[in-house]
């Protein structure tokens, strides 16, 4: 039984990841792009203080998770969704242009499919090992 699992599992874990790379990249490049207008229509706080261009990458890519939290999340109020929900609360996600929100959502998306994906490869690849 768990060889038939294993049979489809694995193969299909691996093209996820593949397929989650490729999006991640192709969603990164096109963040990098337009950043300014992803900024300019999500209006996070931290920009009224800072310039885009003075903050670390770290900064950048936390303002980026709150942008994608907001879009995919708007009702969550625990923990990191809560926390970007109550700095972007002037935002509604329904009025955020598609062509602002697919590279934000696709790079985050496939980031986290992607790490999960990872997983159940490294699981599957631990079992047939045995």
């Amino acid at each position: 039984m768990l060889d038939s699992v294993t049979f489809y599992l694995l193969p299909f874990s691996f093209t996820l990841l593949v397929a989650c790379v490729m999006s991640c990249l192709v969603s990164a490049l096109f963040l990098y792009m337009n950043i300014r207008t992803i900024n300019q229509a999500m209006r996070h706080p931290y920009l009224k203080r800072y310039r885009w261009e003075q903050m670390p990458a770290t900064v950048k890519l936390t303002i980026t998770l709150d942008y994608f939290l907001r879009l995919m999340f708007p009702r969550g109020k625990f923990w990191v969704c809560g926390q970007a929900n109550r700095l972007l609360a002037d935002i509604d996600p329904r009025d955020i242009p598609l062509r602002v929100r697919w590279p934000v959502v696709g790079f985050w998306g496939g980031c986290f499919l992607g790490i999960l994906s990872m997983l159940v490869l490294w699981l599957m690849i631990l079992i047939t090992m045995n």
